[in-house]
């Protein structure tokens, strides 16, 4: 896995997950999905593709957090994290990724870090530190659409125009090198967060997103510290050493 990530900065654990095991985690996220869409009704009618803090205490009792926090540091999540990034990964946020219910809204081409750095630091990012999504899906869906091995590249004018929306050209607009990786439910997809892709929207688009980083203090200082888990939450997870990182929290 690790030697996959590397050279193409992406890959896919297929069937890591039965139905059953799914079936827990999907009820607690349709939970927290209905809360928040009522919370966010304008947002979510005219362009919202996901929601965030999944693990924060605004939507979630403990008895959901726990649950979410068993997938979290469960062995199969964990065990793949720690092929990984063996030297140690910390915790930064959840997300969740549906379909937009504007059905004329596109999707587009990003690379994460455009959205708070500048051009010269998004190049300076490819060498680290590392930034991880492990993609969930609760059902099958057209999954993620990338370019392989831009984690560790920069781009090519025809990325940059695109992803940019600049010089006449869109960031919904296909990108000659990108591929496309349909997921089933239960799959897991573990991929940079520093490589161009963009998701896929379609089919019943249901997927929990897990960020995990290295133990950085420049990237710890984004994690919101509502969405740790509290000492009791904390001794009911199998392996908790992606929040060990957060030991300045004062409800660890």
């Amino acid at each position: 896995m690790k030697a996959e990530y590397e050279k193409n900065g992406y890959f896919v654990v297929k069937n890591l997950f039965s139905e059953n095991e799914l079936f827990e985690l999907r009820q607690c996220l349709l939970r927290f999905h209905q809360a928040w869409q009522q919370d966010n009704l304008t947002f979510y009618a005219t362009k919202a593709v996901n929601s965030a803090y999944i693990t924060g205490t605004r939507y979630l009792n403990d008895n959901d957090r726990q649950k979410v926090f068993a997938v979290i540091g469960g062995a199969k999540i964990m065990g793949v994290l720690h092929h990984v990034m063996p030297a140690g990964a910390a915790f930064m946020n959840t997300q969740l990724f549906f379909n937009p219910a504007n059905k004329t809204q596109k999707n587009y081409w990003h690379r994460d870090s455009q959205y708070h750095l500048s051009m010269a630091e998004q190049q300076a990012a490819l060498n680290g530190p590392e930034v991880l999504h492990f993609r969930l899906p609760l059902a099958d869906e057209p999954g993620i659409e990338l370019v392989p091995r831009s984690h560790r590249q920069w781009d090519s004018q025809e990325t940059l125009d695109i992803r940019l929306a600049q010089n006449g050209k869109l960031n919904s607009e296909a990108i000659s090198t990108g591929i496309k990786i349909p997921l089933q439910a239960g799959d897991l997809m573990v991929f940079s967060a520093n490589m161009i892709h963009r998701g896929l929207y379609g089919m019943e688009r249901f997927a929990l997103d897990l960020l995990f980083c290295e133990p950085d203090p420049q990237l710890l200082k984004f994690v919101e510290q509502d969405c740790l888990p509290n000492k009791e939450l904390m001794v009911t997870i199998e392996d908790a050493s992606a929040f060990i990182w957060h030991r300045s929290n004062s409800t660890i």
